[in-house]
């Protein structure tokens, strides 16, 4: 399995890919980050191919694993596409698929600390599939056109603040989702020819204690699905990420405490990492 990473200093990361072989290679003669602009030029496909002739990366197991794709465009995410999860959320299983969208500031590394904003008081974990996209969507014509639009896969946290989510979003989600670091994600990306979308355990843990146990084919809509659907609506641009929902097993639904500063989450998809984060305050 081909792995592309970003390792060092927030705001200074390297490209690398690993081929499968454990040995991480610098990609700057080939790009200087994993963006949109390397992503739309086929660049996935490009590394792979020229991988063992780029150099080894010295010291790169003593690099900060940053998040495996630069600051996106757009960050949009599905709420309540497991059934479970809408029916532990109080509601029934959407017939549409539900968007909001997240700031870029909240995409950070997949080891960083997710930063406490003073007064949230109910933060919540959320494990999802992240869907990075490849190359434009523009109003796709069918579903079956969707997963060539897809770069890769990653595993992604979407935190949330339930308080403001719902009781003081005025009728939206996003004032509970748009926190700094509220958007974790990583430790790596793996190429979409590489991934069925549908056939992933996806996991979370709360120091230490199960939580969430699922597998990505009992999405209430595919991968394919939303990302036809809604290119129907915006145009999809290299680099952004799609977020496609979470499993039951939260705290919103009454039968886990929320998050505390010091509590650490590790989440998971089987094929594309595992990821551990810690609550911290919030600088000022």
């Amino acid at each position: 399995m081909t792995k592309f990473l970003r390792l060092g200093p927030v705001g200074s990361e390297i490209p690398v890919i690993d081929v499968g072989d454990g040995v991480l290679r610098d990609l700057r003669s080939l790009t200087p980050d994993i963006d949109g602009a390397f992503l739309a030029g086929d660049g996935l496909r490009r590394a792979r191919e020229v991988a063992s002739a780029l150099p080894e990366l010295d010291g790169a197991a003593r690099l900060r694993v940053g998040a495996p794709i630069a600051r996106p465009g757009a960050v949009l995410c599905i709420g309540q596409n497991y059934a479970a999860h809408a029916a532990e959320s109080g509601n029934g299983a959407p017939t549409v698929p539900i968007l909001f969208f997240k700031h870029p500031n909240t995409v950070v590394g997949p080891f960083d600390g997710i930063h406490v904003p003073p007064g949230a008081d109910t933060i919540d974990w959320e494990v999802e599939l992240g869907v990075v996209i490849g190359t434009t969507a523009r109003y796709l014509e069918s579903e079956e056109q969707a997963l060539e639009h897809v770069a890769g896969y990653l595993v992604s946290h979407d935190v949330s603040e339930r308080t403001w989510q719902k009781q003081e979003s005025g009728g939206q989600w996003s004032k509970g989702k748009i926190a700094e670091t509220f958007n974790p994600v990583g430790p790596f990306l793996v190429p979409a020819d590489e991934v069925d979308p549908q056939a992933l355990r996806i996991w979370s843990t709360v120091n230490g204690e199960h939580r969430q146990d699922s597998t990505t084919g009992d999405m209430v809509f595919s991968v394919a699905f939303l990302v036809w659907h809604l290119s129907q609506y915006a145009v999809l641009d290299p680099g952004d990420l799609l977020n496609t929902g979470t499993p039951e097993g939260v705290a919103m639904s009454g039968r886990f405490p929320y998050l505390r500063t010091g509590d650490v989450v590790e989440l998971g998809i089987d094929g594309l990492g595992t990821m551990r984060q810690e609550l911290v305050p919030a600088p000022r």
